[in-house]
């Protein structure tokens, strides 16, 4: 589980913080945010979601955003009686701009937030900070806030049936959704890494992205290729100084997105 902010590259928290200095507080007619509770599971972890409501022609963006995206960054820290948070992220739509990509949502999108209480006996107050881009035009980084109370034993709330949907469009993962070799090979600066993934066609044009355990390493855009249910994927990895590295295979995350859905696939093997 994530301690105290959403999983990202440090790279893109690198970029976010960037963005700190000159972030704004959105108006609501532009982006609504609402801290909803939801339910407690049998083994004492909460789930609530951050509900997101956007103006006509907004967007913001997904874990991932893309080739000028605004990367989301949370901060946890002012909670009580939290032991570790993760943020899910639902299916996302690609946004072909201008010759850019980018990746996330319009209108609306709910995103799941899974609490790890350290007294689940006890109520959790859940506060959160999230640095986020808005665009339209133009894209603005914004800062909001948000908080609730999450009670021990709580049924599920009004909100429920939107939260288990928005978990349901999280991509798939797990036995059996795909499996993964890879091949690692030296360049100048870094690392080569092609995967070859097993996994059935999500449709359309796929985007696969590349997850390493160390956060400070550039990732390109992979090249992708798809023959039969093997899709394959090749991207440099550079870290700072610029020199070959070792690389954890089992901690590699694969994120594929498609058209009609979406496969998470975690670590690979030799081949």
């Amino acid at each position: 589980m994530t301690k105290f902010r959403a999983l990202l590259p440090t790279a893109l928290i690198a970029a976010a913080v960037a963005h700190s200095a000159t972030a704004q507080t959105v108006p609501e007619d532009v982006l609504h945010a609402e801290l909803v509770p939801g339910w407690m599971e049998p083994g004492g972890r909460q789930v609530a979601a951050l509900h997101l409501t956007l103006a006509p022609g907004w967007k913001t963006y997904w874990r991932h955003p893309g080739d000028a995206g605004i990367p989301p960054v949370f901060d946890w820290s002012g909670s009580a009686n939290v032991a570790g948070v993760e943020v899910a992220w639902p299916h996302p739509q690609v946004f072909d701009t201008d010759g850019l990509r980018t990746i996330g949502y319009k209108t609306e999108v709910w995103l799941p937030i899974e609490i790890e209480a350290r007294d689940p006996a006890r109520p959790v107050a859940l506060k959160g900070q999230a640095q986020l881009g808005v665009c339209r035009e133009v894209c603005l980084p914004v800062e909001i806030g948000f908080a609730a109370d999450l009670p021990p034993g709580s049924d599920p709330g009004p909100a429920a049936p939107a939260i288990r949907a928005a978990l349901d469009s999280v991509p798939a993962q797990g036995s059996g959704r795909g499996k993964a070799t890879c091949e690692i090979a030296p360049i100048p600066d870094g690392l080569r890494l092609t995967a070859r993934i097993a996994v059935a066609s999500q449709g359309g044009e796929e985007l696969v992205f590349l997850e390493p355990d160390r956060g400070d390493l550039w990732v390109s855009p992979p090249e992708v290729s798809r023959a039969g249910n093997t899709l394959t994927a090749s991207a440099e990895l550079v870290p700072p100084d610029g020199k070959p590295f070792a690389l954890d295979r089992s901690a590699i995350g694969f994120t594929v997105l498609g058209a009609e859905g979406s496969v998470q696939v975690r670590g690979c093997s030799p081949g």
